[in-house]
Order: structure tokens, then sequence, then C-alpha cells
């Protein structure tokens, strides 16, 4: 069997480590806290992130990120600001890269695979997206994922890792189009959120769904994506996941912003990270530069900013009507 590296131990990690092991795999999985590191250890369960998951023995926690750089593949989960900095720490090889965060880079505005590329130049870099509440899929249950590279023989390995009955990944070369909809889901699911929370009713987030789908796809196809892959897993099937439970860390960020809770004390109080509250203003300026138009994105930024729900779900409709598209 192979030796698989994952690096972030939050709950998508570890899940996805479980996924790997439970395949037969060798797998590493690093984390930064080396307390957590041996509670994984002497356990085998990730408490504060994934509790109630019994993990496989075949997972190894460490803080030895050179360790980790020597399996045959890398899958790179740490959260979408941090991913640069882990990156220069990894030692270069040319194994696979597998992306598995979702978000865009605040500094640059580049997606996590260009960072990735940059970082890396001699490592095929793919990315893995899609519908995944990492709870279900630590328990097996059934899961389908998008596989996004150019390279298919890295590709192909990779899914040969990872695959099983219960966790099926779809090949795509469409890389660019499997990140913006897990990027830009997360911005949606917060919208979706605050529709519950402030009790606008379920006519209004279907609504929400839709047009926040038309706001995806808008910008996906002016950054180079695919119509296809934003309608697949990783566009539509992950924004549906998303903003239609409160297991979603931004939906239930929403929903508390929705029912007049201030954003910041809520994004203060949490353990885990709702990459949409960092990735919304990072969106509205890239989709300014590219001249798309995102009004949920905005809302969703005014919202963070402090501004009155009530106000920001006015202005949103009172915007002029116009075509569907």
């Amino acid at each position: 069997m192979s030796t698989v590296g994952v690096i972030g131990a939050g709950a998508w990690g570890t899940a996805l480590a479980q996924v790997a092991a439970s395949n037969g795999h060798d797998v590493r999985l690093w984390a930064r806290d080396p307390a957590l590191v041996a509670a994984i250890n002497a356990t085998h369960e990730n408490a504060p992130y994934l509790p109630g998951a019994a993990l496989s023995p075949r997972i190894s926690a460490t803080t030895d990120l050179a360790w980790v750089a020597e399996a045959e593949v890398n899958l790179m989960v740490t959260p979408a600001q941090a991913m640069r900095s882990v990156l220069t720490a990894l030692p270069a090889r040319a194994q696979p890269l597998v992306v598995s965060s979702k978000g865009i880079e605040a500094s640059s505005h580049l997606l996590m695979s260009e960072v990735a590329a940059a970082e890396h130049p001699d490592s095929p870099v793919l990315v893995l997206s899609g519908p995944t509440f990492a709870h279900e899929v630590a328990r097996g249950l059934p899961t389908a994922v998008t596989l996004a590279g150019e390279d298919t023989a890295a590709r192909a390995r990779v899914a040969d890792l990872i695959a099983a009955p219960q966790f099926r990944p779809y090949a795509s070369a469409d890389v660019i189009g499997a990140e913006i909809g897990g990027a830009v889901k997360n911005v949606l699911a917060i919208a979706c959120g605050v529709v519950e929370g402030a009790g606008l009713g379920q006519n209004a987030r279907a609504a929400l769904i839709a047009r926040g789908f038309a706001e995806m796809t808008r910008f996906g196809l002016a950054k180079g994506a695919r119509a296809e892959t934003l309608a697949g897993l990783s566009g539509l099937g992950d924004l549906v996941l998303t903003c239609s439970s409160t297991a979603s860390r931004n939906f239930s960020l929403g929903a508390g912003i929705g029912r007049g809770e201030p954003a910041r004390a809520l994004l203060a109080e949490r353990r885990t990270v709702a990459e949409g509250a960092y990735t919304a203003p990072v969106l509205r300026e890239a989709a300014a530069a590219a001249g798309v138009e995102m009004p949920i994105t905005a809302a969703v930024c005014a919202l963070l900013d402090g501004a009155p729900v009530r106000a920001v779900i006015d202005a949103l409709l009172a915007r002029p009507l116009r075509d569907e598209g």
C-alpha cells in the first residue's frame, strides 16, 4: 500500500485522512499543535474538530512537515489564508499536491491551486472539491466529489488512492471551475444563513440559491471556468449542501448575523474557520476587477462589516428589475 500525507488536521483534513486509511494506506496527518498531535495518536480521535469519529490506527499525527512531505501524495487542507506559509515550509518534491481547501488568497487574489503551483512548480497540482460535510465522510456515508487536474496521470493516481464505494471522485480537467465553485459557495452560504436567521422563509432561500448560482457562474466564466463544472459537484452540488444545513460553518455564521448577533463576535468565538467570511471581501475585489456584478457577495461584505441586516436586505430587494441570467 501507499503513504498519503494530509496537511491540516481540522475536521476536513481528518476526514480525508480517514478515507485514505480506510483504503488501506498509511496516513501522515500534519498539525501545528503538538498537544493535538499527541491526543490523536493516543486516543485515535480528533476530539476538538471531529468528535466521536474513531480514527484508523493507520493514521499517524505529526508536527514534522518534512516527514509528511515524503508521502507519495499530499493533500493540502489548511485554512486558505495559511496555505502559502505552509507550502513555503513544505520541502519541495515532485509528488502531486491536492488542494482540498476552499478560498482565495487575500493578498494576491490567487486561487489555492495557483498558490500551490507558484510555491511548488515541479509538483502536479490538483483540486479536490464538492459537497462534503466532514462528519459524514468520516462515518463512511456516500459522498461524491470533483477531482480536477490537468495532469491525467497524477489525477488517476490520486483517484486510485482515495476512491471507494462510499467516496466517489469524478475526474475533471477544469481546475479553475472546481476551485471557484468551492470558494464562492462559502460566501453564498453566509447569505442563506442570514435568510434563515432573519426568518425570511424558504421561498427567499431558494431564490437566493438560484441568484447566487448565477453570480457564481458569471464570475467563473469570466475567470475561464467551464459552465458544466460550475453546474456540477464542486459548484451547484456544494452550493446546495452548504446553503441548506446548519452543519455548515458558513450557514451557521450567517444565521447568527440574521438573528442580529455581531459578525465580529461570532467569528471571535469560533474554533473552526468560516472561510466565507475571509473570502467575501477578496471575491468582491476580484469580481470588480473582472467587471462582474455580484450583489449578493457585496451584501455579505456589508453584513460582515456590521451593516444592519434589515437595511442590507431592503437594498437587495430594491434593486432594479432585470432579465434572468
